[in-house]
């Protein structure tokens, strides 16, 4: 690893992070979900075409918008574990699967979960291919903002191989932290596999690097999927979580 390679500096949009962040607090919430995409997207790190819908006239039209196959996933700040709930709705191909998976949705859960402020849904292009990923940070209280990186599923969730690093992160650390992982030939590319997008990951690692750096009150933050498509392709953001401090 090179100790001295220049930081990068992106021209990103710090006034909407802090809007968004901003608006959170006001409504007492601190914990975000799908709803701050736009987090993602004034930094630059791609994301997977989506959209916040409040009505079912809404959800319909959008999804007409994105085209099909959709996934449909629940918005509400009480709720983390969507597909606990039934909040989660997989490979909608027409209007009419849209409209039965809204409207079932907002029946069952309220029942499920009283107490939960149903805000709306998440509607999300589906995708088909890629290799996934998980890209996170913990704001340590000596260390800072850790960042972590693995590859997704039962890589992290069973094999628990992630590495981690302090931000923020040269272009030679952000690569580092992607190939130290022990599965990263998977990304790589084996057995006749194309390889994945390795610079479009290490560009959105290295945004995310200063996203964290640029807003200490981001306690903390994952992405979780990112999709990394074929070399060339680019990595999309699929799902992120984000925690502000509380004090």
């Amino acid at each position: 690893m090179e100790q001295n390679s220049p930081l990068p500096e992106f021209d990103v949009d710090r006034e909407t992070v802090a809007g968004i962040l901003k608006a959170a607090r006001v409504r007492g919430q601190y914990i975000l979900g799908l709803e701050s995409l736009g987090i993602l997207k004034a930094y630059g790190v791609p994301t997977i075409g989506s959209a916040f819908t409040e009505t079912l006239e809404d959800t319909i039209r959008e999804a007409e918008n994105i085209g099909y196959p959709l996934v449909m996933k629940i918005v509400s700040p009480q709720i983390s574990h969507k597909s606990d709930v039934g909040g989660i709705r997989l490979s909608l191909e027409n209007a009419g699967e849209v409209k039965a998976a809204y409207e079932d949705m907002m029946e069952k859960i309220p029942k499920e979960k009283p107490y939960a402020v149903l805000e709306g849904v998440q509607l999300q292009q589906m995708l088909s291919e890629g290799r996934e990923v998980i890209i996170g940070m913990v704001r340590d209280p000596t260390f800072g903002p850790m960042l972590m990186f693995g590859l997704g599923g039962i890589y992290v969730e069973i094999l628990k191989d992630v590495r981690f690093a302090i931000a923020p992160l040269s272009e030679p650390e952000a690569r580092d932290l992607i190939t130290g992982i022990k599965t990263y030939p998977l990304l790589a590319g084996v057995r006749g596999a194309e390889p994945g997008d390795i610079d479009a990951l290490v560009d959105s690692i290295l945004r995310i690097s200063q996203l964290v750096c640029d807003f200490p009150e981001i306690e903390e933050f994952e992405i979780n999927p990112m999709i990394v498509l074929d070399k060339g392709k680019g990595a999309l953001a699929v799902d992120m979580r984000l925690v502000l401090k509380t004090d």
